[in-house]
């Protein structure tokens, strides 16, 4: 009672065809596949840079780093830790 049996979906099918036109749902079909295409392609794309990148004897650790840390970096001066209002 609760399912659709295989003649329910061919009345939909063709209702679904009579509305749309077979070359509206071929366009969609085209374009669905061609956006699954891209977003596996997205996921994908890092891993294939990284395997090329490895293959030409890059390493992602060698790479220079942005900026050098210098030991005063995170200490304060005084003048930071007594606020003006404090003196």
């Amino acid at each position: 009672m609760g399912g659709l049996s295989l003649w329910h979906w061919l009345v939909v099918l063709v209702i679904v065809v009579l509305v749309f036109g077979t070359k509206r749902l071929k366009n969609v079909g085209q374009d669905l596949g061609e956006a699954m295409r891209g977003f596996r392609k997205g996921l994908h794309g890092d891993e294939a840079q990284r395997t090329a990148e490895s293959a030409e004897g890059r390493d992602l650790a060698s790479k220079p780093q942005d900026a050098a840390i210098t030991p005063t970096d995170g200490v304060r001066s005084d003048d930071d830790r007594n606020p003006p209002a404090a003196r």
